[in-house]
Formats: C-alpha cells, structure tokens, sequence
C-alpha cells in the first residue's frame, strides 16, 4: 500500500512575492541590454545608410513645442529616471544598499569610478575649452553592461552581478546630481515655484499615507512641465517624483510587493528596458561614419570621452574594490576571484545611455555631437569586449570556484 501523499503546505508569505525589481532586472534588463545593443547597431546602419538624411531630418520634426528628440530625450528619459529614482530609494531603504556595510563597497566603486574617467577627460581636454563635457564617461550603462553579463551565462558568479546592478544604481544617483548642478541651464523663478508647490502637494500624498498611484502620477506630469519650464533639465522631475512614491520597509524582508513604489517599479521597468532605452539608443547613437575625417578619432573630445570610459573606468573601480577589500572596509564579492572583478571594473567602462545623454546635455545645439558619440560608441565597445575577455579567462582559470559562487 502506497503511504498517503505528504500535505502541501502552503507558500509563505515571502515565497509568494514575486522577485525584487533589482533580481528581476537581472534577468529582463539584462536582455533589454541585448535589444538596446541592437537599437545601437541599427542607428548606426541607418545613419550610414542612403536613410541617413532622412533619419536626422526626423529626430529634428517639430510635434508641438518639442522636436521629436527632445520628446525623447526630455520626455521618455524622464520616465527612465523615475524608474531610476525608485530603484535607488527601494536599495537605499529596503533593499541590498539599507545599510552602510552594504553600500560601502558600490559607493567607493561608483565614486571612484566616476572621479577617475573626469580626470581623464580633463587631462584631454583642459584649456580646449570642451572642458564642460567632463562628466559624458562617468556614467555606468546597467543595461549594456548586464546584457554581457547575461551573454556570458554561469561563467559570473551572481554576486559580481549583484555588484555592478548596485554600482550602476550608486552611478546613477551620482549622475543624477551632476546633471542638476551642472548642467541646468538660466532659471526660472516662477516654474521652480510651481515645481515645489507641486513637491508639496506630492510630500502631503506621501505623509497622509495615500497609496493610490494616479494621484502621485498625475502631479508627477504637472512637475514635469514645470522643471522643463524651469531651466532644470526635465528629467530630474523624475527623481524628484519617485522620492515620494510610498514604500513600507519591512525589516527581514527584501520584498514589499503591497507597496506603491514596488507596483510602480514592476510596472515600469519592462516597458524602460524593452521600448524607452532602446529607443532613446535608436535615436541619438547614429553617428555618420562615411566621410568622417580622421582628425575626429584624435579629437580631444573623442579621445577624452573614449578613454575616459576604457581607462578612467578600469582604474577607478578596481582600485577602490581593492583598496576597500585591503583595508578591512568592505568584502570582495563571494565567490568572485581578481580576474573576475577586473572584468567587471571594465564593463563599467560601458556608458552608452547616460553618456550619451549627458553629451547632448553639455554642448547643446549638435556641437561636438559627432566626436561625444564617436567618443562614447568606442569607449563602450572596447570596454565591452575587453570585460567580455577578460571574464571568460578569469572564469576558465577558476571554473570550480565560478560553481560553488554563493548567491
């Protein structure tokens, strides 16, 4: 006689809630990384194609008060940097950065990482009077970056994941801040006075604990008019909004499904990884390489962006891993060796998105447009096949470690 089949015992709580947006990203924007590279590649073959006029003439069509590529890059992007926003706060509060143990070792590595490529940009470009462009390669692309990631499967030990999701999200807010001091243009009193009534209104949502979304979204589109009135660049709205988005810290807990930030989070990051990146990729990495003179590959600007990502990149991250790890301040990723860990400081160096999109920020009206996306484009792809190198060798010297890599 058979014995009785054992009870199913329900899920717990926590085995029901689905994976936090910084798992799941692993796995979606990783792949979203592989469509953005594939935007990428398309712009490029269609700028150098006989479409090439056309696909410029396009970007610069006017659709009410904003030219197609700036409803991009000021109007999607922002929906970009909400997601960006709510991902830094659910780290910063409920998540792998809620502690200063945790983010001791992606802070110094995102710093470090961000210091070192400005450096390098200006060593180029002081007195060139391009200085302004030294914050275009301080910025991880965590889309690209994992869709290495992601080609490379089980040869990177989850933790060296986990590591450069939390760089590029200490990268980001750093980016964030230098496009608000930086790069914000003459001032508006009266939209910024509108902008913080606006903040207000969303602050008294936040703390009467209201948790629908559309109350928070709909003023989120009055803030956004308003900074792009204001002289601040429009994106920042979306930072600004996702700060008062509500979440309940659980302590324990990585996962709070219930909360408004965590629905918001969900909801957007399929649509920024699959449809806004890439097309934000599509339509500002055409760069037209047919005809281009020589002299642009040892522009200042070219060489400063490019090797600012490639070098300034490596050093900054690898050095401060290094030096953290050496003197006590924080682990080296489980399971990861040297090799592996240089491998990823190179795939730091990709800065596609956020590079691109500071560029256009620094020299406005198409100048220096040609040699930013030379600058970017090749910085990118040396640091991506360097990392991509480099990984697989470090993870064939050491495939047994690569297995027993703890999550």
């Amino acid at each position: 006689m058979k014995p009785p089949p054992k009870p199913v015992r329900a899920l717990s709580k926590r085995a029901r809630r689905p994976l936090s947006a910084l798992r799941s990203f692993l796995v979606s924007e990783a792949a979203g990384g592989l469509v953005l590279m594939a935007a990428a590649a398309a712009a490029l073959i269609v700028a150098n194609s006989p479409l090439g006029e056309a696909y410029s003439h396009a970007l610069h069509v006017y659709l009410g008060p904003l030219s197609l590529q700036h409803w991009i890059n000021d109007g999607l992007m922002a929906v970009f940097f909400l997601l960006v926003g709510l991902e830094i706060k659910r780290e910063a509060l409920d998540g792998r950065l809620r502690t200063w143990p945790d983010r001791a070792l992606p802070g110094l590595a995102a710093a470090a990482g961000m210091a070192a490529p400005a450096l390098v940009y200006l060593a180029f470009n002081l007195g060139a009077g391009t200085e302004r462009g030294w914050a275009i390669p301080a910025a991880t692309d965590i889309a690209f970056a994992l869709g290495v990631l992601a080609l490379l499967g089980p040869r990177v030990p989850v933790s060296l994941k986990i590591f450069l999701s939390a760089v590029a999200i200490v990268d980001d807010l750093g980016a964030v801040v230098v496009i608000a001091l930086f790069y914000t243009g003459s001032l508006d009193g009266m939209m910024l006075a509108g902008a913080g009534a606006v903040l207000l209104a969303l602050f008294v949502l936040n703390r009467r604990g209201v948790r629908a979304l559309w109350p928070y979204l709909a003023l989120g589109i009055v803030l956004w008019a308003l900074v792009l009135r204001s002289g601040v660049h429009a994106t920042v709205a979306g930072v600004l909004l996702a700060l008062f988005i509500p979440i309940r810290p659980t302590p324990g807990t990585p996962e709070d499904a219930a909360s408004p930030l965590h629905r918001l989070e969900h909801g957007l990051h399929a649509w920024v990884a699959f449809l806004i990146v890439p097309i934000f990729g599509f339509a500002n990495a055409g760069v037209r390489l047919i005809g281009l003179p020589l002299d642009a590959l040892v522009d200042p600007v070219t060489l400063g962006v490019a090797l600012g990502l490639f070098l300034g990149k490596q050093v900054g991250v690898l050095a401060s891993v290094g030096l953290a790890v050496a003197t006590g301040i924080a682990a080296k990723p489980g399971g990861a060796n040297w090799g592996q860990i240089y491998g990823v400081a190179l795939l730091c160096g990709i800065g596609f998105t956020m590079s691109l999109f500071i560029g256009g920020l620094a020299f406005s009206g198409g100048l220096h447009e040609t040699e930013v996306k030379l600058g970017v484009l090749l910085g990118s792809l040396l640091s991506g096949l360097a990392g991509a190198a480099v990984l697989v060798l470090a993870s064939g010297r050491s495939p047994h470690e690569t297995k027993r890599a703890p999550v």
